[in-house]
């Protein structure tokens, strides 16, 4: 069976619309809803940092997916945990690498925010490990079901644990990317295709139409200008996330120093207590990375670098020569990095190398515009005399990746987020040219919302109902239009199944069961009365006279004479039929004339009378009372004056009696007969 209907699907991003950071995006759908990410904008401090959650009802969320731990995609879930009213049942998941990261880097998130000047703390440490109960580990490929909620986490590259995730609810599928690359590099694989086609792609357009160097060229651009700085003397920062893409220019880095031995007495410095800490992940699921490291692992550990210093501060560094130095945070907002660069920017010796991609707001953006001057810390300016360049090494998707994904995945609907409102302009143009104003193009509708702006989709989708043995068909018919089927229509979230009673316990956890009740009632009548009663107002009253019994509803619930001042009344339960018994019950117990007074009597002789007025001379029987025998047409008919009941052996005969006598109770009890779902024995599920 199947029932076509519209839905409305809403996708509001409330962070990373038309901006790089916080990345935060809702999903609404059936009923649902999804957060994707819960990051901090790098720009930003304190609670202006945080995606709008204003603009959202956090006790409706279901369902929290993170693609990965960065502070721009992680950093923001204590607070939502912690600080909001989240729904104490949402879910919230994440990769098994991703949750063991996320830990160590918040605590040093919360850190950081505490000791910088001018900065305040959003959440505690505690926070963070009050959170580490509720996060749920997803692996990739593996199907989870969160109250019909169907997601699937598939291998994003990016980072180690990175994900994106496919998400189904009533077969509507939507493809969240967050940050992903196509491109393999020294340690990760390039992100895959999932095999399923998304209705919906909300897909990350942090390059907008750039396409990067070949990653050949970009190797040597980078060692060649690390070379050049350290030979001449200087000092080179390189400002990157703690973890990420700071292992992969590591291994660039040591592979380099270990062909040139004039370079070996430059020392190559990493300030990180926290990659140290997260290294043993890294070991942990070598198996999530490339062949290239797979194969060193099997030798020995490709993280344990011969040329590279691991230091914890400021303390363990001499600063007395040439050396390459690797610092967080990437975006020289403060922290190390910042130190060091303002300490180093004025020499023209040294050189700063920006190797991923730098947010809008950050200093970070700000030098590779070649001012004069930059602002330090303290207010003060310092004059920017080093080198800057700037060579990506970030693993985000380019315009050739994001297109191909595109063209492969070839959803209905894409809606583009994380990206600078420029970048993400040109990124929309490029992709409607190729797929909307291009004669055989596969029409795509786009859309790139800023913050809080709703993304409005409408989807068919039929109700589709799987009938287990209930069609009245041999197997090997199929079903035509109008065929009727009966059965127990059960639904699992939006799956539906029809079965018969019986086999409700095969497919579910529930059982038949059916409640009998019995009712003892005081009778101030004769039982004759309480019938007669009984069948001026319900339809389908039977009485036997010598069995004491009043039967209605075809047998589903009788009325037993017990004794002289008493009867009982047994049913079996339900909404129609226990409605029907309170009715019983109330008439039951009522004062009213017994049998042969003046009420009762003038009834049946008015009954009498308008047969005799229609069929001629009608005879009482002696001691049935309610009983009338008369001859019609030569045929002995006998009416029961209780039941309606007609007994004749003429058929046509009969019938002209039966519906004389139906007309006759119409006009003296004018009460409408009414259907009642009692006539069948009812079936309760418990």
């Amino acid at each position: 069976m199947a029932d076509a209907m519209e839905n409305e699907m809403q996708i509001m991003p409330i962070g990373a619309g038309n901006e790089v950071g916080r990345s935060c995006c809702i999903l609404k759908f059936m009923g649902k809803t999804i957060m994707f990410d819960c990051g901090v904008h790098p720009a930003y401090s304190g609670i202006s940092s945080l995606p709008f959650f204003d603009y959202i009802e956090a006790q409706e969320i279901d369902l929290v997916l993170i693609t990965h731990y960065h502070l721009d995609h992680a950093a923001g879930l204590p607070f939502l945990m912690e600080r909001t009213n989240l729904n104490p049942e949402a879910r919230v998941f994440m990769t098994q690498p991703t949750r063991a990261i996320y830990k160590a880097l918040l605590s040093d998130f919360v850190r950081v925010s505490r000791n910088a000047p001018g900065e305040e703390s959003l959440y505690t440490e505690d926070d963070v490990n009050r959170t580490m109960s509720r996060i749920e580990v997803a692996d990739y490929h593996a199907e989870v079901n969160v109250k019909g909620i169907k997601f699937r986490p598939f291998y994003a590259a990016h980072v180690l644990g990175g994900a994106m995730f496919m998400v189904e609810i009533a077969g509507v599928r939507v493809l969240y990317t967050g940050d992903y690359s196509r491109e393999e590099d020294r340690h990760l694989k390039a992100a895959e295709i999932p095999p399923f086609r998304p209705d919906v792609l909300i897909v990350e357009s942090t390059y907008g139409i750039q396409e990067h160097e070949p990653r050949g060229i970009r190797e040597k651009r980078f060692t060649d200008r690390v070379a050049r700085v350290v030979r001449g003397g200087g000092r080179v920062l390189l400002p990157v996330f703690a973890l990420g893409r700071a292992q992969e220019l590591l291994l660039i880095l040591d592979e380099f120093w270990e062909a040139h031995p004039d370079l070996h007495h430059v020392p190559i410095y990493y300030a990180s207590a926290i990659a140290q800490r997260c290294m043993p992940v890294y070991q942990t699921y070598v198996n999530m990375m490339n062949d290239n490291v797979r194969r060193r692992f099997e030798i020995s550990n490709p993280f344990h670098f011969k040329h590279v210093k691991n230091i914890k501060g400021m303390n363990q560094f001499a600063d007395d020569g040439p050396c390459v130095f690797m610092a967080s945070p990437g975006m020289l907002q403060n922290g190390l990095s910042r130190e060091l660069f303002e300490r180093w920017c004025t020499n023209k010796q040294n050189g700063l190398v920006l190797s991923g991609y730098s947010v809008e707001g950050t200093l970070a953006k700000k030098v590779l515009t070649e001012p004069e001057t930059i602002t330090k810390l303290d207010g003060r300016q310092a004059r920017l005399n080093c080198s800057v360049d700037y060579i990506t090494f970030a693993a985000h998707a380019d315009f050739k990746e994001t297109r191909m994904f595109v063209e492969e995945l070839k959803p209905d609907h894409c809606v583009l987020v994380h990206g600078e409102k420029n970048n993400m302009a040109r990124l929309k143009g490029a992709l409607d040219t190729i797929h909307n104003k291009t004669e055989g193009g596969r029409k795509l509708d786009l859309h790139s919302p800023l913050n809080c702006g709703v993304v409005k989709l409408k989807f068919k989708n039929e109700k589709m109902a799987k009938a287990i043995d209930v069609l009245p068909l041999a197997a090997e018919e199929k079903p035509k239009p109008g065929t009727k089927v009966s059965g127990l229509l059960i639904q699992q979230e939006f799956s539906y199944t029809l079965v018969k009673p019986q086999d409700l316990p095969q497919y579910t956890s529930l059982k038949l069961s059916q409640i009998d009740q019995r009712q003892v009632l005081p009778l101030k009548k004769s039982l004759v009365t309480l019938a007669t009663q009984l069948n001026t107002i319900f339809r389908g009253v039977r009485f036997d006279e010598e069995g004491k019994v009043i039967s209605m509803a075809k047998g589903s619930v009788l009325i037993v004479q017990k004794d002289e001042h008493s009867v009982q009344m047994a049913w079996a339960s339900g909404y129609a039929s226990d409605i029907l018994t309170e009715a019983i019950a109330a008439i039951t117990i009522s004062d009213s004339p017994h049998a042969g007074e003046p009420g009762v009597s003038e009834t049946l002789k008015l009954g009498r009378k308008l047969l005799a007025a229609r069929f001629g001379k009608t005879h009482s029987i002696k001691g049935f009372p309610h009983k009338v025998r008369m001859v019609v047409d030569l045929t002995k008919v006998t009416v029961n004056m209780l039941t309606g009941e007609v007994d004749c052996a003429d058929e046509t005969v009969r019938n002209r009696v039966l519906l004389a006598y139906r007309r006759i109770q119409a006009a003296m009890f004018p009460i409408p007969e009414y259907y009642c779902d009692c006539c069948q024995p009812t079936t309760h599920v418990q």
